[in-house]
């Protein structure tokens, strides 16, 4: 099949994409520049070919809360900023196990395990490492789930076992352009976060890792920060937007974005990263308003993360089925066998609705 958008720049990178090349720097930042209605249109049709009209769907589960040593600015849970959030120690198998089958009922086919903090160590804390251990194994053994996680740096030691465990996916978000990082995080580098994605994939697991908009990057920014996890190589990009939490250097800044450049990030990336699930993460509903949410899937778009966030509610999954379906796509039913007219139904579903953000804000939520 043959797209012609009308938009020399944009047609030319289409055919290129649809061929099996890979763009590049170049190319991500001359598509910057074109109009979102060409981009949406081009990241529609490279979604249409290389996928199969299916939204992916993922849950988290905020295991351990509040306290991490590290200074990320957008972070509700880190120590170094007072944002009045719960703190908790590691849940424990069962809850985590309960929340796991939440998310199967609400058709999620990923479900996350996240912990916040710079690295859940089997050195160091063998009894959380060994409850970890634990609660994939509950998850993997009583769920029709593919089982993530976010565990922060890992030692090749850990990432072996995590794979040998059955870990599909490891997320580990770059967050943003090598740039314009040291702007966002003192405490640990760029490379730091690569290292570690390069030690999960190469003891054979998957790669989730995204960025956060709105943080005062600029365009080209986010097309470096494309550029970057192409060289790492990953299959699904969690796009995250920023919530802004008071108490964060983010929130201070009163950075913001608009929806233009959001769908219009989300089109670029797809075109950058044809063969990769590029998802809706945190901070979607207190960016684009209820009749807006659909847009991104428009532009090729193709996984959500449903349910609630690291620290606060997200929307119901009835919403985010009703979404995909306007979107004219269809939730992936895969992994595990559900109905969505009932998940609709159990979540009092209904066309444009969302639920309440909780007042306490959060980091957007990681894949």
């Amino acid at each position: 099949m043959v797209y012609e958008i009308g938009n020399e720049t944009v047609d030319d990178a289409l055919e290129r994409v649809l061929a099996g090349e890979r763009l590049d720097r170049t190319d991500g930042l001359a598509l910057m520049a074109q109009p979102v209605e060409s981009l949406a249109e081009a990241g529609a049709a490279v979604r249409d070919h290389f996928g199969d009209g299916t939204v992916d769907a993922c849950s988290i589960v905020n295991a351990k809360a509040g306290n991490c040593a590290e200074d990320c600015g957008f972070c509700a849970q880190s120590v170094h900023f007072d944002t009045g959030i719960d703190t908790y120690g590691f849940l424990g198998p069962e809850k985590v196990l309960e929340a796991a089958k939440r998310a199967e009922r609400d058709g999620a086919q990923r479900f996350g395990i996240v912990v916040a903090e710079k690295g859940v160590s089997k050195e160091h804390r063998p009894e959380e490492w060994a409850e970890v251990i634990e609660a994939i194994r509950l998850v993997r053994d009583e769920c029709d789930l593919e089982i993530d996680a976010s565990l922060g740096i890992l030692t090749e030691a850990e990432a072996e076992i995590l794979a040998a465990e059955g870990i599909n996916h490891y997320n580990h978000n770059i967050e943003t352009s090598p740039r314009y990082f040291p702007e966002v995080v003192d405490t640990h580098d760029f490379e730091d976060r690569v290292r570690t994605l390069e030690v999960a994939k190469a003891a054979g697991m998957d790669l989730c890792a995204g960025v956060i908009l709105g943080m005062g990057e600029t365009p080209t920014d986010r097309v470096e920060a494309a550029i970057a996890l192409q060289e790492i190589g990953i299959s699904s990009l969690p796009v995250n937007v920023l919530n802004p939490v008071p108490g964060t250097p983010m929130a201070e800044r009163g950075v913001d974005i608009t929806t233009e450049e959001i769908v219009k990030t989300v089109a670029v990336y797809k075109l950058l990263h044809p063969r990769s699930r590029v998802r809706l993460t945190g901070g979607r509903e207190a960016n684009l308003a209820p009749e807006e949410q659909h847009l991104p899937l428009e532009a090729g778009a193709d996984g959500l993360l449903t349910g609630d966030y690291l620290t606060t509610e997200g929307q119901s999954p009835g919403d985010d089925i009703e979404i995909i379906e306007r979107a004219g796509l269809e939730p992936n039913r895969e992994t595990n066998d559900f109905d969505p007219e009932a998940v609709k139904a159990r979540h009092g579903a209904s066309t444009g609705s969302t639920t309440e953000t909780a007042k306490t804000g959060t980091e957007p939520g990681d894949d």
